[in-house]
C-alpha cells in the first residue's frame, strides 16, 4: 500500500480501512486481515499507558511502538503520530522528529495536528523533505485544553467553513489524506467532497472515504469507553477476563499443570 494508491481507492469510490496498533503480535494479525493503513497512534497514552491524555506521549514513546509495529506489517501503510510538542514549535523541529520517526521506525509517512497557517506550512516543509503527512482536522486530541475537552468540532457555520478552507490548505501543502474526528456527518461529507485526498472519519460519519477506529476500543478491550461512535467488533476484553479466571481456578485447584504439561 502506499500514499498514491490510496488517492487513487477514492477516485475508485474504494473505502480505506485504517486501525491503530501498538506491538508486534497486534500489528501482523491487523496487517494479515488486510486493513490498508496501520495507524501508530499516540492514542498510545491511554489504551497502553494508561494516562488520561495523549499529551504526555514522547518521540521516543511513540518510536518504540512504532518499531515493534513495523515488524508486524508487511503490506499496509504505516503511519505515525507525531507526539505533542514534537512538531508545533517550529518547523525545524518538526522536521528532525519527522526524520527521526521516519529512519528509526521504518514508517511510510507521519501524522499531525491542526489546519492553522502555521501548521500548513509545516505541512508543506516536511513534504519538500520527502516525508509524506497524513493531516487531522476537527476535534484534535493534543489540543484537549485549548477545546475545552472532548467535543464535537464544526456545528457552527464559521467553524464548518473553517474546516472546508484549512481541509483545501492541507491538501495544498501537500498532505496525503485527513482524519476528520468527531465532526457532524454533514460537515464531513463537505470536507470530503471539497478535495481531492482521501478523508479518514472516526465520529465523521458515513461519507468518509474511509475509516479508523483505535483497536483496542473496536475488539472490546477498553471495556469502559462506549462512546456512539464506536461499533465493537468483538468481546476480547470479556473472554480475556474469562480465561484468566478459568487459569487461576485451575491452578488453585491444582488441575493445571496436569501429566499432559509435564516434560518427561
Amino acid at each position: 500500500m502506499t500514499v498514491r494508491a490510496l488517492r487513487e481507492m477514492k477516485e475508485r469510490g474504494e473505502r480505506i480501512t485504517v486501525l491503530t496498533a501498538y506491538d508486534f503480535l497486534f500489528a501482523r494479525l491487523v496487517d494479515r486481515a488486510g486493513t490498508d493503513v496501520i495507524l501508530v497512534g499516540d492514542s498510545l497514552a491511554q489504551v497502553v499507558l494508561g494516562l488520561d491524555s495523549t499529551l504526555p506521549v514522547t518521540v521516543d514513546d511513540i518510536i518504540h511502538h512504532a518499531r515493534a509495529v513495523r515488524r508486524g506489517v508487511e503490506r499496509a501503510l504505516l503511519v505515525v503520530d507525531m507526539p505533542f510538542l514534537s512538531y508545533q514549535v517550529s518547523r525545524e523541529d518538526a522536521l528532525r522528529n519527522a526524520g527521526r520517526i521516519m529512519k528509526e521506525t521504518g514508517a511510510n509517512a507521519v501524522k499531525v495536528e491542526g489546519g492553522s497557517p502555521e501548521m500548513v506550512d509545516t505541512v508543506a516543509a516536511l513534504v519538500r523533505a520527502g516525508i509524506p503527512v497524513m493531516a487531522h482536522l476537527g476535534f484534535t486530541p493534543q489540543a484537549v485544553n485549548a477545546l475545552g475537552g472532548f467535543r464535537v468540532q464544526g456545528r457552527q457555520d464559521a467553524e464548518r467553513a473553517r474546516m472546508v478552507e484549512e481541509a483545501r490548505r492541507l491538501e495544498e501543502a501537500g498532505a496525503f489524506s485527513l482524519v476528520l474526528e468527531l465532526v457532524p456527518g454533514p460537515v464531513a461529507a463537505e470536507v470530503t467532497a471539497a478535495i481531492g485526498i482521501p478523508t479518514i472519519g472516526i465520529g465523521a460519519g458515513p461519507d468518509c472515504d474511509g475509516q479508523v477506529l483505535v483497536l483496542p476500543d473496536m475488539l472490546g478491550l477498553n471495556r469502559d469507553f462506549q462512546p456512539r461512535f464506536l461499533r465493537r467488533f468483538a468481546e476480547l476484553g470479556a473472554q480475556a477476563e474469562e480465561g484468566i479466571t478459568e487459569y487461576v481456578r485451575a491452578v488453585r485447584a491444582g488441575e493445571y499443570p496436569a501429566a499432559e504439561h509435564t516434560i518427561d
